[in-house]
């Protein structure tokens, strides 16, 4: 197993410098992933703390996308503080994706987030200091002072911090031709489709974001939904979105659906995912290739990235489902982000084809 792993490792810093020599030859990258970075504090099922680890929907999606995809490294679009790890950034980079479009503002930004996985399906996000006295562990400095925000509804009038500009985007960024669109807040997400499409992206899809997924917003998703290739909320979401009209899962898909994009894939947790494909009208069910639970932290985010990367390669839906289903697998068996990106090589291709045998049409 040793010798497997340094072999991965090996084949991994190849890579590497293969790819940033490219980089320098070719400024356009062929995938833009938008989102937010955090510094993320997590207690894991088996009780281990990481502290202060560089995470965020931006970079699971990235590290989702990587698994698959790393010929030009995807540009990378988020805010940060000046008091954001300049190291982390570097890593990043080093890992094979583009940061020009990482904007380091000039003030602190509290990046802090905290999960707490009680169980497996199971993850609180408030009261820190409550689960780490429960475990015996001694509380972080760097976390005090920290509070959650909670899943409050968006505004639909005043920018966050961390919301995205259209401006964010550098020029060589808006030269690629497919995007994914990590959760970060309604206006990002009313503005940067739109965005992406006058500049030619032929390919966008887009996670939404707790924050609006409710009765309060419904009556502005059709505007949102309508030009992306991929709608992929979360189960959940979609329930809470349509809260109190008593209608089954694949009813409420097909509204989303209507509102006129191509595909809507609902992401299921443990259960795996949802597929409905406007044009066939055809609907699938894939199960979640069976992996060995280690931190769930940014599984979905992992599985956009592959999703992405899926489509762009074969341009069939339930393909790129399974594409995505295979990053979340590998991202969910180790610690942080890249840990899937260190898979000894074929591995993400061998549970490609054993988990093809295990879909379902509906």
């Amino acid at each position: 197993m040793k010798t497997s792993r340094k072999f991965s490792l090996c084949f991994r810093q190849c890579r590497i410098i293969s790819l940033m020599e490219e980089n320098q030859r070719q400024q356009t990258p062929r995938y833009i992933l938008a989102g937010e970075l955090r510094r993320e504090y997590v207690i894991l099922p088996d009780g281990k703390a990481l502290l202060d680890v560089p995470g965020g929907n931006l970079i699971y999606a990235a590290a989702g996308l990587g698994v698959w995809d790393l010929s030009t490294p995807p540009g990378l679009v988020a805010r940060v503080g000046e008091d954001y790890k300049q190291d982390w950034l570097e890593s990043f980079k080093q890992q094979g994706f583009d940061i020009r479009g990482i904007k380091v503002l000039p003030e602190a930004v509290d990046l802090r987030s905290f999960y707490a996985y009680t169980d497996l399906p199971t993850r609180a996000s408030d009261d820190p200091v409550h689960h780490f006295a429960n475990l015996g562990l001694p509380f972080p400095k760097s976390l005090l002072g920290f509070t959650q925000k909670g899943n409050s509804p968006d505004n639909r009038t005043k920018l966050k911090t961390t919301s995205l500009r259209q401006n964010d985007f550098i020029p060589e960024y808006l030269e690629a031709t497919s995007a994914h669109i990590c959760g970060i807040d309604f206006l990002s997400h009313t503005s940067l489709p739109s965005l992406l499409r006058q500049n030619g992206f032929t390919m966008v899809t887009l996670s939404p974001t707790p924050g609006y997924m409710n009765p309060n917003f419904r009556d502005d998703i059709p505007s949102l939904v309508t030009g992306l290739t991929a709608f992929i909320p979360s189960e959940e979401e979609v329930h809470t979105l349509f809260h109190g009209y008593g209608r089954d899962i694949w009813e409420m898909m097909e509204e989303l659906a209507s509102y006129g994009c191509e595909i809507v894939v609902l992401k299921c947790g443990e259960r795996g995912q949802l597929l409905y494909d406007t044009a066939t009208n055809n609907r699938w069910e894939i199960p979640p290739y069976p992996a060995k639970v280690i931190d769930p932290t940014g599984v979905g985010d992992a599985f956009c990235g592959g999703f992405l990367v899926g489509y762009r390669k074969t341009f069939d839906p339930l393909e790129a489902v399974l594409y995505g289903n295979i990053s979340a697998s590998l991202v969910i068996e180790g610690q942080g982000p890249f840990y899937a990106m260190d898979v000894l090589p074929g591995l993400p291709e061998a549970r490609l084809k054993a988990l093809r045998q295990s879909v379902r049409k509906i």
